[in-house]
Formats: C-alpha cells, structure tokens, sequence
C-alpha cells in the first residue's frame, strides 16, 4: 500500500470479502486473479475513500459516509455519470471505471474511479512541494484557471445538458441549504437563520448555465511537483447553474484575509497570502468574461454553504454516527462563519 493511505478506521470498514468477490466478477480484465487489498485514504471529512489494490492495479473506491444523508447529498451515481465523461474535455477529472448501487455488496452506492498521482493539500503545505511564496502563487493561479476552464466546457455536447436545472439554480441553493441547516441543527444558531433569510431575500440574476464542481477548493484537487493541477476530486454535487456560485464557495474557502474562515481554509491551506480574493476575482473574470459585481452575495452564500457543511459533519459526530474526533469542536465554528456570511451582505 501507498504512504498517502491508512488502515481502514473500525467504524467505517466494511466486508472485505464481499466487495472483492463482487469487484472480480464485474472486473475481470480489469482486476485479473491477483489478491485484493483496501486500505483508506483518511484525509476528507465527508464521503468515505479506499484504495483498492489488485496487482499492479490501483483503484479508488467512494462511498458516502455513514448515517443517513441530506436529500440529494453524496450523491455517488451523478458522481459517476459526470467522471465517466467529462474526462474527454476537462482532463483534471478522473475517468470513472464503474457504479454499483446494490445494497448487499457495500449498503450505500460505490463508484471505482482511476487513480492519480500528486499531493493533496490539506492541514499544511507538503514538504515534499516547494515552500516558497512565488511557487504557491503559480499553485493559486493555476486552480482559478482549472475553475474558469470547468465553466466553459460544453457540458451539452457531453451528454449532461439534463444534469440540472440551471433557471432558479440561485434561489434553490438557499432554500436547499437553509432546509439541509434544519436539519442538521443541534441547537439554536441565531446568525445562520439570519444569514439564510438575508440571502434568500435577494438573488442575482444569473449570467449564464455552466457545469458546477460545486464544491471547488484547494484540497479537492490534486498537485505535482510543478504546481499543475493533475485531478479535481468530489463531483457529487456536480450540477449545472450560476458559475459565480462555484467562484463564491472557491473565495470563502481561500482564507487570508483573518477570522473564522481562516479556520476553516486551514483545511485546504490558505491562499490568500499570496493571491488576495481581489486578484482571484479578474484572473476569474479576465478568462471567462463575466462581471463580478455581485460576488460578494455569492460569498456569503458560500459561508452559508460552509457553515452547513460543518454543522452536518459535527452532528453526524454529535449524533455518535462517526468517532472520528477532528469532528468534535466543529459545532463552535457555525455561528462566526454565519457571522462571517452576514458582514459580507454589509447593511
């Protein structure tokens, strides 16, 4: 097994036997008779991922996480349906091998995917990347381009012109993240009811539909030693709507400006220090030629998003659906984020 993997933690491994006799069956050529080894890669907080290992065959396998899911979250067969094609035009995307949604083999969904090779940064910079300012930079420059690249394929001409539906996309996201808060609250958070009633109150008009990560930041993606971005990970949520939703969650995790976000951007290394949101914003506008007047609102939504995301990873930990304990203080950074949010929007 690889250095970047870990022995698979108790509470989210599963029949081993089962899903390699199941993998065998439906992959011959692929898998071969070598022995099947799983290990996991234990970085990421949200869906759960294992390198499955045959031979000289590397694999990686993602499920959803444990306990039960939001209403269209984790969503592994929309994940495979973009990665089995989107590859053809947008190389950074993993090429999806194959999809199973048989309860008897892994109980939720899976889907196998190839496996690329780099560094995902996440908590600190690799010591293996260059430390310097100018080398992290051209990595910040390169990931805004990748996201200006994503919203200009033709998702049409890929067979995903059906994949969502981009009129109103704005005005869903708030409603569908303020019901995903309902439902993940673990008690009473003023600001976020705030934060959603204010974003729902305005929304802009969109420019135009495009293919959404909907999730784009730094420790979704993977690096090589030149700083290119070899793969983007987490297509779950992949949809078609307003880019400038993708460009808002992207700022509101790039951090560098102080308080909370900060925090949360500590996952994926902050970039700010060395690309202030301001440049991202026209190396962003510069590449796809859309006007940028409303990101702030789009950055709060991101916050919101953010805040959502963090509540629902801390319930599952609070509700004992996961022991993982770099969930448990996640509870306390929900009300500044919101916070956070509510500055953006200004008065």
């Amino acid at each position: 097994m690889s250095g970047d993997t870990a022995p698979i933690r108790a509470e989210e491994r599963f029949d081993e036997a089962v899903v390699a006799r199941h993998l065998r069956s439906q992959l011959p050529d692929l898998i071969g008779d070598a022995p099947i080894e799983f290990a996991q890669f234990p970085g990421g907080k949200a869906n759960l991922t294992y390198l499955v290992a045959a031979g000289e065959t590397e694999l990686v396998l993602r499920r959803p996480p444990l306990g039960p899911l939001a209403p269209g979250s984790h969503d592994m067969s929309r994940e495979f349906r973009v990665l089995a094609v989107l590859h053809k035009a947008y190389p950074p995307a993993p090429r999806a091998i194959y999809f199973c949604d048989d309860p008897s083999v892994m109980e939720k969904p899976f889907l196998l995917m190839e496996r690329r090779r780099g560094f995902v940064v996440r908590g600190k910079w690799p010591e293996a990347l260059d430390q310097s300012a100018g080398f992290r930079r051209s990595v910040a420059e390169r990931l805004v381009d990748r996201l200006a690249d994503l919203h200009m394929v033709d998702y049409a001409g890929l067979g995903l012109g059906d994949l969502g539906r981009p009129e109103g996309f704005a005005e869903r996201q708030v409603r569908g993240w303020s019901d995903r808060w309902e439902r993940a609250r673990t008690g009473p958070v003023d600001a976020m009811d705030e934060l959603g009633r204010r974003l729902g109150a305005r929304t802009p008009t969109p420019q135009r539909a495009v293919l959404l990560h909907n999730d784009f930041k730094l420790d979704n993606t993977m690096i090589d030693r030149e700083g290119e971005v070899v793969a983007v990970f987490d297509w779950d949520m992949c949809t078609l709507g307003d880019p400038l939703v993708d460009l808002g969650t992207t700022l509101s995790y790039w951090g560098g400006e102080g308080g909370v976000v900060d925090l949360v951007a500590g996952d994926a290394v902050a970039l700010g220090d060395v690309m202030d949101a301001a440049t991202v914003a026209r190396r962003y506008a510069a590449r796809t030629g859309l006007d940028l007047s409303d990101l702030d609102w789009y950055r709060a939504l991101g916050t919101f998003r953010i805040a959502v995301i963090v509540q629902q990873i801390f319930a599952r930990y609070h509700r004992g659906q996961t022991t993982d304990e770099r969930f448990a203080g996640l509870g306390a950074v929900v009300e500044p984020l919101a916070q956070a949010g509510l500055a953006r929007l200004g008065d």
